[in-house]
């Protein structure tokens, strides 16, 4: 699929759901490919609006914007988005943003770091959304990923993901019979749930089939 499809697609998407939060990282995502770095920044920060716990997105924006030399812009998003990371325990995207903070010669700030898993009073805490949750009965599939993601992602965030899901196979038009559309639908997924492209070389051993969007 050429970028300009993709483009059109995920523009629809972002048009027709202006609340979805994936739709607007990947539309990001084509315009970063496309090198359109100030349309991809402005789809970056709309993911961020809507979740303001998308590590990953602050980390894209950020980029986007030192690309369009927008570098104290960029120095505010780094900033947020280093926070957000480390109370989430986004090491990936945390270590990428402190990086390009020290670039623009900007002071990492100090943040505690939160893990997820059992909360002191009990509760599970979801690494994507840094709250409370409840934690699945079992891992939602066989392999290294479905136990990390019932180790680290919470039922609330994973049936947002099954809505969401549904969305990138009837606006991309994947069939999941064929492997190359299988292996987006899993791109899109690891990037709903936080789960980067060398997270998943941390997991796996292995380097993933497809991404959604560039790392």
């Amino acid at each position: 699929m050429d970028i300009e499809t993709r483009i059109a697609q995920f523009e629809k998407m972002a048009t027709d759901d202006p609340t979805n939060d994936m739709a607007h990282f990947s539309l990001g995502g084509a315009y970063q490919q496309a090198g359109r770095f100030a349309d991809a920044a402005e789809s970056y920060l709309k993911c961020v609006e809507l979740n303001p716990g998308m590590s990953k997105a602050y980390q894209l924006a950020g980029a986007a914007l030192i690309a369009t030399d927008q570098p104290d812009r960029a120095g505010e998003i780094l900033l947020a988005g280093y926070t957000e990371a480390a109370k989430r325990g986004d090491l990936m995207p945390k270590r990428a943003m402190g990086d390009m903070l020290e670039q623009l010669n900007i002071e990492i700030p100090q943040v505690e770091e939160q893990k997820a898993g059992p909360a002191p009073d009990g509760s599970f805490i979801c690494r994507k959304t840094g709250k409370p949750g409840n934690q699945m009965k079992a891992q939602p599939f066989r392999g290294k990923i479905g136990e990390w993601i019932y180790q680290n992602i919470c039922q609330e965030t994973f049936d947002a993901w099954i809505g969401q899901g549904t969305k990138v196979i009837n606006e991309l038009r994947l069939d999941l019979s064929q492997d190359k559309d299988s292996d987006m639908y899993d791109a899109h997924m690891r990037e709903f749930l936080g789960i980067d492209d060398l997270l998943y070389e941390q997991i796996t051993g292995e380097k993933p089939a497809a991404s959604a969007t560039p790392m």
